[in-house]
Order: C-alpha cells, then sequence, then structure tokens
C-alpha cells in the first residue's frame, strides 16, 4: 500500500486565495444581482502593453515557419532574455550579475515553493509576520515546520519576525539563529519595505550567521523612494548569502502569461558546496524551460517602448493605490503602504477579526479584500486591498466603503 506525504495533513484548512474565492463564489450564487468588486488577489487588470503584444505575436508567427521554429527552450533560459535581464536589472545598478546566473522560470510563485528543495530536512526558517503564505506552507509540505498551534496561528520550528504597526512594518532580527531567511520586500501584504542601509544590515547579518536570505523583489517596480534597494544586489556582500526571486507578473501584466527568474549567484556556496549547481540540476531535471514565445514576450519588456508603456502601468496602478489610501484615511481608518507598492494595508475598525471585516465588506458594500490573519498570526486585526483593478472600480469600492 502506497503511503502519501503526511506533511500535506498538517496544512490548516485551504490555500488563502482558493478560500476566498470559495466564499466569494458563495455570496454570488446567494446575491446573483450584486456587483462585486474585487480588491483581494493581486492580479493586474491592465492589458498587456503594445510592445510586448507585438514581440508575442512576432514569435508566434515564427513558431509557424520551419526556419524559425522553436522547439524545447533552454533548460536555464533563452540567452536572449538572460542578457536583456542582466543588462537592465543589474548592470545599470551597478551590480556584477551574470547571464548565467539568471534561471528563467514560469513565475516567481513557483520559484518561491521549489527554492526549499535545495536545503536539508532540519533547516529553520524564519518569515516576516505577516508575509506572503507561499513560503511557509512549501516549507511545511517539505516537513520542516514542526506542529502548528491553532490558537496562536504559528509553527513551532518557524521562526516569526512580527512586523507590526509599533515597529512600522519592518522586521527586526531574530531572537533564534535563522539558517534561511525569507525577506519580501516590498512587502506583501503591508505595502512597506525598508531603505537599502537597513537591507545592508540584513546581509551582514546573514553573512556573519551563515545564514541564507531568499529575497523576494516581486515588486521592485513600483518602488517610488530613493533609498531603497530594487535589487538585493545593490548591497555588499549580498553574493554570498543571498538569492533573488523576480516576476514580470505585477510590473508587466503576465499574471496570465508566466514568467520570472531566479538568481543564484555562482559565489553562494554551503560547506563548500555550490547553490548554483545544485539550483541548475534542479531545474533542469523538473522544469522544460519557459516558452520561447514568452522569453520573446519578456525581452520586449526591456525594449525602450517596452520600458515607457510599462511605466505608465504602474503609474495608474500606484493613482489606484493614492486614490485607496486617501479615501480609506478621509473615511477614518488607519491606513499603511500604497507608497512603494500597490498594496493598502488598514487597520479593522471596532476590534472587528479579518474575516468578520471580509465578511461585512463583501455583505454590505459587495467589495473584496484579503483578511490580514491570511498571512500570519500578526496579521491579524488588519486587511489588504489591493490597487490593480480598475481605476473606476477603485473609486466605486471606496465610495462604498464610505458609504458604511
Amino acid at each position: 500500500m502506497y503511503q502519501i506525504n503526511e506533511n500535506y495533513q498538517k496544512l490548516p484548512g485551504s490555500y488563502l486565495f482558493s478560500t476566498i474565492a470559495k466564499k466569494v463564489n458563495a455570496f454570488t450564487q446567494a446575491n446573483p444581482d450584486k456587483n462585486i468588486i474585487r480588491l483581494g488577489i493581486g492580479d493586474v487588470t491592465q492589458p498587456i502593453a503594445p510592445a510586448i503584444i507585438e514581440a508575442l505575436h512576432k514569435a508566434v508567427d515564427e513558431m509557424a515557419d520551419p526556419a524559425t521554429f522553436h522547439g524545447y527552450a533552454p533548460d536555464l533560459g533563452y540567452d536572449f532574455l538572460r542578457n536583456a535581464i542582466v543588462k537592465n536589472d543589474y548592470q545599470a545598478r551597478g551590480c556584477a550579475i551574470e547571464a548565467d546566473e539568471i534561471f528563467v522560470s514560469d513565475g516567481a510563485k513557483s520559484d518561491s515553493g521549489n527554492i526549499q528543495e535545495l536545503f536539508g530536512p532540519d533547516i529553520r526558517i524564519a518569515v516576516c509576520d505577516p508575509v506572503y503564505p507561499v513560503y511557509v506552507d512549501s516549507n511545511v509540505m517539505a516537513g520542516r515546520t514542526g506542529t502548528y498551534n491553532p490558537d496562536t496561528q504559528m509553527w513551532s520550528n518557524v521562526i516569526y519576525m512580527p512586523c507590526t504597526r509599533e515597529n512600522n512594518f519592518v522586521p527586526e532580527f531574530p531572537k533564534e539563529t535563522p539558517d534561511v531567511i525569507y525577506l519580501c520586500l516590498p512587502n506583501n501584504p503591508t505595502g512597506t519595505t525598508i531603505t537599502k542601509a537597513q537591507l545592508q544590515e540584513w546581509v551582514d547579518y546573514a553573512n556573519k550567521e551563515g545564514a541564507l536570505i531568499i529575497y523576494d523583489g516581486a515588486y521592485e517596480a513600483y518602488i517610488s523612494e530613493a533609498d531603497v534597494a530594487h535589487t538585493i544586489y545593490e548591497c555588499e556582500g549580498a553574493q554570498t548569502c543571498a538569492i533573488e526571486i523576480k516576476s514580470f507578473s505585477k510590473n508587466a501584466g503576465f499574471t496570465g502569461v508566466r514568467l520570472g527568474y531566479t538568481v543564484v549567484p555562482k559565489d553562494l556556496k554551503c560547506n563548500g558546496v555550490s547553490l548554483h549547481d545544485m539550483w541548475a540540476r534542479r531545474h533542469g531535471t523538473k522544469f522544460n524551460g519557459a516558452p520561447y514565445i514568452v522569453q520573446r514576450a519578456g525581452e520586449a519588456v526591456y525594449s525602450e517602448a517596452g520600458k515607457a508603456q510599462l511605466k505608465e502601468q504602474v503609474a495608474y496602478y500606484m493613482k489606484n493605490a493614492s486614490v485607496i489610501k486617501t479615501g480609506l484615511k478621509e473615511a477614518g481608518f488607519e491606513v499603511f503602504g500604497g507608497v512603494n507598492a500597490p498594496y493598502i494595508w488598514l487597520k479593522t475598525p471596532e476590534q472587528m477579526t479579518s474575516w468578520d471585516f471580509f465578511d461585512y465588506l463583501l455583505e454590505n458594500a459587495n467589495v473584496v479584500g484579503t483578511p490580514g490573519s491570511g498571512f500570519g498570526p500578526s496579521g491579524e486585526g488588519y486587511f489588504r486591498l489591493t490597487a490593480f483593478g480598475t481605476y473606476e472600480n477603485s473609486v466605486a469600492a471606496l465610495e462604498r466603503i464610505k458609504a458604511l
């Protein structure tokens, strides 16, 4: 008789956004006349930029010609995309990252979940709290997190770094020494971030303690403040202690196209073993490469026309963020984020729990957001709204919330 991976049975409930979808679907079926405004999931609404669509069409035409047809993509990504990434995302910022340190994938979520396969079963991870749930859940599936306490909503073998109003939602060095530290900056869900000087302190800490940082930079394109790093490799010493994960979903609208990449420097080693070589082996064994047409679309992100068009899209979403944040403040809410990230993090009113406020908004304003407790125990009493909706829906949602 075969056996299952019992670690899956430890996961409390379903994935956060699956639970939200079920609740919204049930409400919609019971109230078909209601017009739901969805500001919960971080999915984009603006169409893919014209320069990228043009590249997609061209690549599709190439697939119809025997002379230019492409089959399996190189495991680690086409050189044309890896070189464009290095030139624009790293060399332009003074970072000595090389093309063969870039691993192209089908998205940051996949890489965030898969990267834990490089590590032993007994490592201890440290996570910001609240934070994107994939980091913890993927380690639960691997059997590293210990036992779950439903009262505290915490895992016994996870080191939590509370990011609260009291510390301006900025993680502090943990009292216990972790093996792997997950940092998501700008942060999902709080929308807050740290300065380059503060990030340098984390790099210095990791190198001193022999820890590894997994740095999720999915929202880098939304950074507006000058003293915030766009990549961890702007910090001295990061190439010996950090893996960086990036996405095309939020900066270029690729949520339905799927493309991302992970940077594993060749200088990153554990007891003399190269993590770069390990990730290359894992990538080659378990991944057949992102599609040619999608990688050509990714290359167009870095064209002059692509950069200009995407700058406008980012500005569109950040205008939404400003509208939502300003409107909530006017309505008397305590609000954070919305400056370097397209997320608004608000305190729930009248000591409502996160899920109580979710139900209240859905039933009375027909607006969907994300309960903060779904991102970790320190998220209880908070709520996330996304700026990725349309401008019209963002304004309409605010009017509904104000009317409450």
